[in-house]
């Protein structure tokens, strides 16, 4: 009998290695794979074994042994990063408005103990939290805050997300709103108030640049202004520089001339003082008179001419 068992076992072996080694593992009606000693496991998945009902351990990638029909692959979760479609609900804002909403969400199961004793659907699970977790955050904002605030929209519901599914052994990654759907009435007062906010600014750009306008024209007289008082200015500076510069020639040319005229004096004065402390001489005193008298008159006339020639200049 043991010999026979041994054949038994040993056939149950060879037989699951050759399933195992094909390109998918067997499975049983419910889509899980079924026991067959010998297991390879698929990269990123992880098989949650159990024995005799009870949770036993969790298959790694690669080769794995079970004993026959004492272990049981209860559960087989994929540790890639899934994405879910969450379908269109609607939500109310803060400001009483009804908006059609939908998105998607990007998940990873980190445990996969939690993710298969902690909920009985973990993709049904977080959809669920992700619609009401958006219905909730989408009630704190007003209807303009929505579409300007997504990403800050989307992190929330993410942490929000997070909190509640870490017992689950699950991790949002991200969520990313869609679609946002408004009334019709809403849309167009939205369209509207977009061609009032247009027009609005159209008209600041044109009265801004009417006002650059003006200012660069005043800025242009102005400069005008300002240069032509310069020129005036510079103009009137060298005037007064030229008249100047001729008052201090005529100045210096007069006193040139009273210079020459004072040694002129000095040297006629010297001459008559020579002339008279020279003592007389018997039979020459006529001449001398004469000469000294002759020599005078040629002083006087050249002082003459001296002053002419001042007043003159």
């Amino acid at each position: 009998m043991l010999a026979r068992a041994a054949r038994g076992t040993g056939a149950l072996l060879l037989r699951g290695s050759v399933q195992a080694s094909g390109r998918a593992p067997r499975r049983d009606s419910s889509g899980l794979p079924r026991n067959t000693v010998v297991l390879f496991v698929p990269q990123q998945e992880a098989w949650v074994v159990e024995r005799m009902g009870r949770f036993h351990r969790i298959l790694e990638p690669g080769l794995n042994i079970l004993i026959p029909v004492l272990d049981r692959i209860r559960y087989v979760q994929s540790l890639k990063e899934i994405v879910i479609n969450v379908p269109e609900q609607s939500a109310v804002t803060l400001d009483n408005v009804t908006l059609q909403i939908d998105g998607v969400l990007y998940l990873r199961i980190m445990d996969p103990y939690k993710a298969s004793y902690g909920v009985e659907d973990p993709e049904y699970a977080v959809t669920q939290l992700a619609q009401t977790t958006m219905r909730s955050e989408l009630g704190k904002l007003s209807l303009d805050k929505v579409f300007r605030e997504r990403e800050s929209l989307n992190a929330s519901i993410v942490d929000a997300i997070n909190q509640a599914a870490d017992c689950w052994g699950i991790r949002c990654l991200r969520y990313e709103i869609k679609d946002i759907h408004v009334p019709p009435r809403v849309k167009e007062s939205m369209q509207m108030q977009v061609e009032a906010e247009r027009r609005k600014r159209a008209t600041v750009l044109e009265s801004e640049g009417t006002r650059e306008s003006a200012i660069n024209v005043a800025e242009g007289k102005k400069q005008a202004q300002i240069l032509a008082s310069e020129a005036e200015k510079a103009e009137q500076i060298n005037q007064a520089a030229g008249e100047a510069s001729a008052v201090l020639a005529k100045a210096k040319a007069k006193a040139e001339a009273i210079r020459i005229l004072a040694a002129a004096l000095t040297q006629h004065a010297m001459g008559v003082y020579g002339a008279l402390t020279k003592a007389p001489v018997p039979g020459a005193q006529d001449s001398v008179s004469s000469g000294s008298s002759r020599d005078v008159q040629g002083t006087d006339a050249s002082l003459d001419e001296e002053f002419d020639r001042v007043k003159l200049s």
